[in-house]
């Protein structure tokens, strides 16, 4: 457990991880730089640390608990602990609705577009569409692990599924949208429900390659300003989330169908990477409204 200069005892915040990602997450020594700036208590802890006392913190924001898809009924379990000792945010109904994937259809019924997706359960029948590329990926994922892209490969994309489904996974199938390979996504970050920063994300799935063993695969990250469609969609997007808002934090990843028109891909909404050191006073503005969320409590 690492801990700031203790300053208003009261206020304290929990910056939630996990012992093999703390390493890796670039947003936390930028986070708790301009947290300690301004004054905010903070403690960084493993989720899964069981000398934790939750009970000593006033909020505890979830930040990178990226090995929680290997443990996800333990972190379920988790969750109904923390929150019944403090206030988790996101909050712990907005995390059990945005680790599955299927949210992307509860969006879709409320008018949002997005990347068009089949979610598939143990037992069903695995009907692919006919498509030049597909995506197939884990309901309940993180960082693209398992994740893998098949260009003209029913048979390994049919393959894939079954493996995951076999082993009681859910399964998302989409098409793989071919301008990503030029533009890009378009990943917009939202705190408190006010737009921060956008970010362009390279292409991560290399066609028929295997799905990466790592946390999280590797990212190309660069700057990006959102054309109007784009902040349309993203707005949109946080509209139509069916639980009270803002959200503390809030990442659309968003790409360019055939036609050239935004859909939504993903919204990050339990442990996204938020990208802090590409867009100036970024974890300034997040500290300043974890601040006041501590002050408010």
């Amino acid at each position: 457990m690492l801990r700031a200069p203790g300053f208003c005892r009261q206020a304290m915040l929990a910056l939630v991880s996990a012992r093999a990602a703390r390493a890796l997450d670039e947003d936390l020594p930028r986070l708790a730089t301009a947290l300690a700036a301004r004054g905010v208590d903070f403690e960084i802890c493993d989720w899964d640390d069981p000398d934790v006392d939750w009970s000593r913190y006033r909020l505890a924001l979830l930040r990178s608990t990226w090995d929680y898809i290997d443990r996800y009924a333990e972190f379920g379990a988790w969750i109904d602990r923390v929150s019944a000792q403090t206030r988790l945010l996101n909050p712990p109904d907005v995390v059990r609705w945005n680790t599955h994937k299927g949210y992307l259809l509860d969006l879709a019924r409320r008018g949002v577009a997005i990347v068009p997706s089949t979610l598939l359960r143990p037992g069903d029948a695995i009907e692919l569409p006919e498509v030049p590329e597909l995506v197939v990926k884990p309901a309940i994922g993180a960082g693209s692990r398992d994740a893998r892209r098949f260009q003209n490969d029913l048979a390994g994309a049919h393959a894939h599924a079954r493996q995951m489904l076999d082993a009681g996974r859910d399964v998302l199938v989409q098409p793989y949208l071919a301008r990503v390979d030029e533009a890009g996504e378009t990943a917009l970050v939202y705190f408190g429900g006010r737009y921060s920063h956008a970010l362009r994300k390279g292409p991560l799935l290399a066609a028929n390659a295997e799905a990466t063993n790592s946390l999280f695969a590797p990212e190309s990250i660069t700057l990006r300003q959102p054309d109007a469609a784009e902040r349309a969609l993203a707005e949109q997007v946080l509209a139509a989330i069916p639980f009270p808002g803002p959200m503390t934090y809030a990442r659309v990843d968003l790409l360019r169908d055939s036609a050239g028109d935004p859909v939504l891909l993903e919204l990050e909404l339990t442990e996204p990477s938020l990208f802090l050191a590409h867009a100036p006073a970024a974890a300034e503005r997040l500290a300043e409204l974890l601040g006041q969320l501590c002050a408010a409590r």
